[in-house]
C-alpha cells in the first residue's frame, strides 16, 4: 500500500459522498496534537459509585450480565447491563401519535440502558484487555438482538461519552444504549445518501470508500484482516476516525466470533493511539448500523466513528450546517500511525 503525502495548502470545501455535507478543511491554520487546548480525562476515584463491585443493589436490577460467579445483581461481573436509572425513554406505554393541529408527538417509548465495561473503576476501555472489550461488543450484540423482538423499536444506538467535556456523567468506564421508536434523522439522511450512490453507480459507497484509501493510504490508521480504520475525507471533526469492517455488512448485531476478536483488538489499538497522540482527551464513539427492523442492505454499511473532543460547535455550524476543521484527515492520520500500538 503506497501512502500519498498530504501537502497543506489554501482552505478546501470537502463534500462527504455519502450525506453530501461540505466541510471545510482550514489547510491554512493547520492544527497540530500539541495545538489543542486538551482536557486530560483522568480517572480519580474516591467517592461512591454505584457501577463498582459490590453496589449492585444501587443499580436498577440488570438486563444482562456475563460473570464468573455470584448469581443476579451480585458480585462476579465482568460485563453488566442495567436500566438508566433516569432514562430517557422507557419500555412500558403504547405506541400511539397524537396530532396538535399541525404538530405531532408519540408516547416516549423506547429503552435506555448503561453498559459497564469492567468492574474496576479505575481502567478506561482502551486499557481493558482485548478479551475484555470484546466481551463489551458481545455485550452490545446481545442487547440489540433482545431489543430488536420488539416490533415498536425501529432503531438502536449505542454510544460512548468518555469524559466530562464530552458528556460523561461518571468517571466509571461505561456506553449506553437507546432504543428507539424512530429511525434518526442523521441515520437516515446516511442510508439515504449510500442509496443513492447505490442506485447510481450499482455498488456501497463504503466499499468504494475502503478500496480507495487503501489504494491511496493517506488516511489509513490501521489495517486487520476484517478492518479498516480511517480519517474520513470529509471529517467535521478533528482526529475523527471511523472504523470498518472490510466485507459488507449492513447490520452490526451479524458479526461472528472472529469479527469479534478482530474488532476488539482495532478498538482498543485505535483508542490506545488517540490517548497517546492526544495526551487521553475526552471523546465521544457511536455505532452506526441499520434500523432494526430492515432487513440486510446491499447499499448501507455499519461503522463506529471515534470523534474527539477538541473543539466545540459554534455559530458558524449551528447557522450553515458546515463544519469547521482545522486537521486536514491526512495530517490527522499520520499522526495516529505514527503513535505506535
Amino acid at each position: 500500500m503506497r501512502r500519498q503525502r498530504y501537502n497543506a495548502c489554501l482552505p478546501e470545501l470537502r463534500k462527504d459522498p455519502i450525506t453530501g455535507r461540505w466541510v471545510i478543511i482550514a489547510n491554512d491554520r493547520v492544527k497540530r496534537p500539541s495545538d489543542f487546548f486538551r482536557e486530560t480525562v483522568i480517572v480519580q476515584g474516591g467517592g461512591f459509585c454505584p457501577y463498582c463491585p459490590g453496589n449492585e443493589a444501587k443499580t436498577p436490577p440488570e438486563v444482562l450480565a456475563y460473570r464468573q460467579s455470584g448469581g443476579p445483581n451480585e458480585d462476579g461481573w465482568s460485563v453488566r447491563v442495567i436500566p438508566n436509572k433516569f432514562p430517557a425513554l422507557r419500555v412500558e406505554g403504547t405506541l400511539e401519535r397524537h396530532g396538535e393541529g399541525m404538530y405531532d408527538k408519540m408516547e416516549g417509548i423506547g429503552a435506555h440502558e448503561v453498559i459497564v465495561e469492567t468492574p474496576d473503576h479505575m481502567t478506561t476501555l482502551g486499557e481493558l484487555s482485548e478479551k475484555q472489550v470484546e466481551s463489551v461488543l458481545w455485550a452490545f450484540r446481545d442487547r440489540v438482538l433482545d431489543l430488536k423482538r420488539d416490533v415498536r423499536l425501529r432503531y438502536v444506538l449505542l454510544f460512548k461519552n468518555h469524559g466530562a467535556p464530552a458528556g460523561a456523567t461518571s468517571e466509571h468506564s461505561q456506553c449506553q444504549l437507546i432504543a428507539l421508536p424512530v429511525v434518526p434523522r442523521q441515520v437516515q439522511e446516511e442510508i439515504d445518501g449510500a442509496l443513492r450512490y447505490y442506485d447510481f453507480k450499482e455498488r456501497c459507497v463504503y466499499c468504494d470508500m475502503i478500496r480507495q484509501d487503501v489504494a491511496g493510504g493517506a488516511r489509513v490508521v490501521l489495517e486487520t484482516e476484517h478492518f479498516l480504520a480511517i480519517c474520513p475525507y470529509a471529517p467535521r471533526f478533528p482526529f475523527e476516525t471511523w472504523i470498518l469492517p472490510r466485507k459488507h455488512a449492513s447490520h452490526f448485531e451479524s458479526i461472528d466470533v472472529p469479527l469479534a476478536e478482530n474488532l476488539a483488538w482495532i478498538l482498543r489499538a485505535l483508542l490506545r493511539k488517540i490517548d497517546r497522540t492526544l495526551e487521553k482527551p475526552p471523546y465521544n464513539f457511536v455505532l452506526h448500523t441499520t434500523p432494526l427492523q430492515e432487513s440486510a442492505m446491499p447499499h448501507y454499511h455499519w461503522h463506529i466513528e471515534v470523534i474527539p473532543t477538541l473543539t466545540k460547535y459554534a455559530g458558524f455550524e449551528w447557522g450553515t450546517g458546515f463544519y469547521l476543521n482545522p486537521t486536514p484527515p491526512e495530517e490527522a492520520a499520520r499522526f495516529l500511525r505514527d503513535s505506535g500500538l
